[in-house]
């Protein structure tokens, strides 16, 4: 359990508990499946066939041939006013699922890095602590030594 005593991070409490909340749902590897209706199924097969560029091309052949044929009167004109509708609201409720999982992926690598940041600030913290008092410690022991040394050269020589 991630808290603010194991770690010497500045995440806020809220933060904390976000992250949490997003390593318990690990949603990088449980992408949400819905509850589809066959409706819905249906709708799905019809988004894949009608946006694949076959459906396309020969959609826009056989459009092209009944335009043609109606602005040039072969036939009775049957459709005086051809109007094409197209309905992408499946596809965007797809769209909008996608994108909102991207986002609590990209907010849970968000808030992993920052605290990977903190940890390593943290490290560097104590690193610079323990080199001082190693520093502390040879200046100590050296210290007699240099004071001799310096008082040495500075007696007559005689």
């Amino acid at each position: 359990m991630i808290t603010e005593q194991n770690h010497k991070v500045h995440l806020s409490a809220q933060d904390f508990e976000r992250l949490r909340d997003l390593r318990a749902e690990k949603p990088a590897r449980n992408i949400p499946k819905p509850v589809m209706t066959p409706g819905a199924a249906l709708a799905d097969w019809v988004a894949e066939t009608v946006g694949s560029w076959r459906f396309i091309i020969v959609q826009s052949a056989l459009l092209a041939i009944w335009i043609t044929l109606n602005v040039m009167a072969f036939i009775k004109h049957w459709d005086p006013y051809p109007i094409i509708m197209m309905s992408q609201n499946r596809q965007s409720e797809i769209d909008r699922r996608h994108a909102q999982h991207d986002y609590r992926i990209n907010v849970k690598a968000e808030l992993e890095i920052e605290l990977l940041h903190n940890k390593i600030d943290a490290l560097r913290e104590q690193e610079i602590v323990q080199l001082l008092n190693i520093i502390q410690r040879l200046s100590a022991h050296l210290a007699p030594e240099l004071v001799a040394a310096i008082e040495a050269e500075a007696a007559p020589h005689g």
